[in-house]
């Protein structure tokens, strides 16, 4: 016999990869956004349902309140965090659109970027970038007029154009992280300043747990020699592969089984304009590339 919880848990279930989707795309963590999404359900158990025509759009419009209010907690959190803050990498080579209709906003390099927007331009432009939301939909879950919903995401889309080139397609940002690899790998100084935008930007996340850059590196210069200074040591015992992260393509080293890093690059017809290294292990660990 089927039971009202067991028809909430269905609705629930049905939804879950968006729900998840919005609160990753909001927060950047796969474990906030995971609590995030466990919130969701428990008050969706409390919730008196026979009050909700539509569970999918209460359930989304809960997950994205829910996550701008987070997302304010963990900006603040995030002035004092050691070093440069990046976003987890989450495996996507099973979801490719993470709960998405679209890949929209789940790229390293734009998350990033979306870190720039307050908590709810971030929402719109997700739930209509994204998740094609109409605008009517986004204002009623965001709390705002229709126009100004708009107004949002026209100007979220017109910032993140001017700081962001025209990304490669998703072969030639493998090969050229192939390539950044192998020069780094063989601390080749000459083909990383090659490879790399004039003005490439590089950062390191090790949250102060492990050794890593604590500020930006900017220059191809600068980071070619960063990234060949430290060759004959960092990759000493390694494993290196490639797995598909965020819609796009990531090398993975492990060391005895463990991931220890993950590199990701973002390019455009300049060349290398970004290298994100995730270093910190707490925000690899619920990463399993076989």
């Amino acid at each position: 016999m089927t039971t009202d919880l067991d028809e909430a848990a269905v609705d629930f279930g049905r939804v879950r990869p968006r729900l998840f989707g919005i609160a990753y795309r909001m927060l950047g963590s796969v474990q906030e956004a995971e609590d995030l999404v466990q919130d969701v359900w428990v008050k969706w158990q409390a919730y008196d349902r026979s009050t909700v025509r539509e569970p999918a759009a209460f359930l989304a419009t809960t997950t994205t309140r829910l996550a701008i209010n987070a997302s304010q907690t963990a900006r603040a959190r995030r002035e004092t965090y050691v070093g440069p803050w990046l976003p987890e990498p989450v495996d996507t080579s099973a979801d490719p659109t993470l709960g998405a209709e679209r890949g929209e906003a789940l790229e390293l390099a734009m998350l990033v970027l979306l870190e720039k927007l307050s908590p709810t331009q971030r929402a719109a432009y997700i739930l209509r970038e994204a998740f094609d939301y109409p605008y009517d939909q986004i204002a009623e879950i965001v709390q705002l007029s229709e126009a100004n919903v708009r107004q949002l995401v026209s100007r979220s889309r017109k910032r993140l154009a001017e700081e962001r080139r025209e990304p490669v397609d998703k072969d030639e940002q493998r090969k050229l992280l192939a390539a950044f690899m192998a020069a780094a790998q063989e601390g080749d100084l000459a083909t990383l300043v090659e490879l790399l935008a004039a003005d490439a930007v590089s950062y390191s996340d090790g949250g102060g747990i492990v050794r890593a850059t604590r500020v930006e590196l900017v220059g191809a210069d600068v980071i070619a020699k960063v990234t060949a200074a430290f060759a004959g040591t960092f990759w000493t015992g390694s494993d290196l592969t490639f797995a598909e992260t965020n819609g796009g393509w990531s090398a993975v080293a492990s060391r005895d089984g463990e991931v220890f890093v993950v590199i990701t690059v973002s390019a455009s017809s300049d060349g290398i304009d970004q290298v994100q290294w995730m270093l910190n292990p707490e925000k690899l660990a619920h990463l399993s590339f076989s």
